[in-house]
């Protein structure tokens, strides 16, 4: 890598950890880790997959990788915005889409990408696909039932929906949501709501999809879900 391609590197504020060959991006995310939580199907020649959230593009370089057309989507952070870190008490300066098109850059990546809001997802804007990846997104909608349906909009008959997301209300043994107003979740304002898993599986079901099955959860409340 050039010095000066490293200087830009080093100038963006980076979520995802992206193995670039010579460097790895400075990344908070354990990206790596939880790329093993998902479970994404090792082999995706010929397959459509949108990565929705796609953020820095970690899971869309990837899935290019194993040999999939990627088409990926966001919007929020893919806009230079500041917040306030509680952890680092510190507002934090995010650079948008730079980490992306690095990535996309140094990677000579064929990926596609679009700004489209969650919501606003439908088979006109962005066709259907074989793997719809839908990682941390379902917790920050003021309308995850919706999110749901759109997430099976956009997924063909006998497609997959891999969705990641927090988790609450565990102990209940029936469809159950934790509603967050304010910021009770990780001093998070942009966090809304924690499903527990019965409400995950209910949710996806009763949007479309046939089968749906918890494949991986941890003590920090986080779970994955595979639906067809």
């Amino acid at each position: 890598m050039k010095p000066e391609e490293l200087k830009e590197m080093n100038e963006i504020d980076w979520w995802h950890s992206i193995n670039l060959g010579e460097v790895r991006t400075p990344g908070r995310d354990n990206s790596e880790e939880k790329l093993k939580s998902i479970m994404l199907p090792i082999d995706l020649k010929g397959k459509t997959v949108i990565d929705v959230g796609a953020w820095d593009g970690f899971f869309s370089f990837e899935a290019e990788k194993r040999g999939a057309e990627v088409l990926a989507i966001d919007t929020v952070m893919w806009k230079e915005h500041k917040t306030f870190n509680v952890q680092r008490n510190m507002e934090v300066m995010h650079t948008g889409k730079k980490g992306f098109n690095f990535a996309h850059k140094m990677l000579n990546s064929k990926v596609e990408s679009k700004e489209i809001e969650v919501m606003d997802l439908s088979e006109e804007n962005v066709g259907k696909h074989d793997l719809v990846l839908c990682l941390g997104i379902l917790y920050h909608m003021e309308d995850p039932f919706g999110m749901c349906k759109r997430m099976r909009s956009i997924c063909k008959k006998g497609g997959m929906l891999i969705l990641e997301t927090h988790m609450d209300l565990q102990a209940i043994d029936r469809p159950a949501m934790a509603f967050y107003p304010t910021d009770e979740c990780n001093s998070d304002i942009g966090t809304w709501n924690g499903p527990n898993p019965d409400c995950v599986i209910a949710m996806l079901k009763a949007a479309g999809f046939d089968e749906v099955k918890m494949v991986y959860s941890d003590e920090f409340n986080r779970g994955v879900f595979h639906a067809w």
